[in-house]
C-alpha cells in the first residue's frame, strides 16, 4: 500500500466522523484522538484519563478504593503539570508507523504518550509513571471494519459489501492500575465492570511491560 494514500484515507476518514463501534456517534473528543496529531490528542486524552480514575472504574464497597488512592493522585498531580522541562519525540518503526513523545520533568520522565498505526487499526496509549516505575496505564484501541487501502475498487473485486469505514471501527479502552510494580486492577469497557481473574493480570501484566521496556529503550536512541 502506498503510504500516501494511507494519509489521504486518514485525514478523510477524521472528516468523517467516528463511531464508538454501535452505530451511535461519538462526541467531537473521540472524532479528534483518533485522527489528529498527537500534540492535538493529549489535551483529550487527559480528559479520559480523568474520568477514567474516578470511583467508576472501583466496585462498590471494594477494598480497592483506599489502595488505588495513591495512584489516582499522582495521575491527578501529573495532569496539572502546564510546563515540561524536556518534551523528546521518536519515531516508531512498526506497523504503519507511528510516535512516542517522552515527557521529563526536573530530569525524571513523567509520563509517555504513543501514537501506533496499522492497516487494519490504531492504537492512543499513555503511561503515568511515578518514581520511573509504571503508576497507570490508558490505551484506546480503534480496530477497523476493513483495511484501510481497503476502497470501493477493492471491495468491487472481493464481491464485498462493506469498504474501510472509520465509522465502523470497534472501539475498546483499558485503564489498568500499578502498584509497586504490580498490576492491581484493569477497567475494560467491554467487560461491564467484573474483575479479572489473576492470571488474565498478570498476562496483561507481561504485555503491558514487556511495551514499556520498548518505550524506555527508544527513549535512550539518539
Amino acid at each position: 500500500m502506498h503510504i500516501e494514500k494511507f494519509w489521504y484515507i486518514l485525514i478523510f476518514a477524521f472528516f468523517a466522523g467516528c463511531s464508538n463501534g454501535t452505530g451511535d456517534s461519538v462526541h467531537q473528543k473521540d472524532d479528534s484522538l483518533a485522527n489528529v496529531d498527537i500534540d492535538s490528542m493529549e489535551a483529550d486524552t487527559v480528559t479520559l484519563l480523568k474520568q477514567g480514575a474516578n470511583d467508576d472504574d472501583i466496585p462498590a464497597n471494594d477494598f480497592l478504593r483506599d489502595t488505588l488512592k495513591p495512584v489516582r493522585e499522582n495521575l491527578k498531580r501529573i495532569s496539572t503539570i502546564a510546563s515540561w522541562s524536556t518534551i523528546d519525540t521518536k519515531d516508531i518503526d512498526a506497523g504503519e508507523g507511528g510516535e512516542a513523545k517522552f515527557y521529563y520533568k526536573d530530569g525524571k520522565l513523567e509520563k509517555i504518550v504513543v501514537r501506533q498505526l496499522g492497516e487494519t487499526f490504531q492504537q492512543l496509549a499513555e503511561y503515568y509513571l511515578q518514581d520511573n516505575k509504571l503508576s497507570f496505564v490508558f490505551e484506546k484501541t480503534f480496530r477497523y471494519n476493513r483495511p484501510i487501502f481497503y476502497d470501493s475498487t477493492v471491495m468491487k473485486e472481493n464481491n464485498d459489501t462493506e469498504a474501510f469505514d472509520f465509522k465502523k471501527s470497534t472501539i475498546t479502552e483499558d485503564r489498568s492500575y500499578f502498584i509497586n510494580n504490580k498490576l492491581i486492577h484493569q477497567v475494560n469497557n467491554e467487560d461491564c465492570g467484573a474483575p479479572f481473574a489473576g492470571d488474565h493480570l498478570q498476562d496483561e501484566q507481561k504485555r503491558i511491560e514487556t511495551e514499556f521496556e520498548k518505550l524506555k529503550r527508544l527513549s535512550k536512541e539518539k
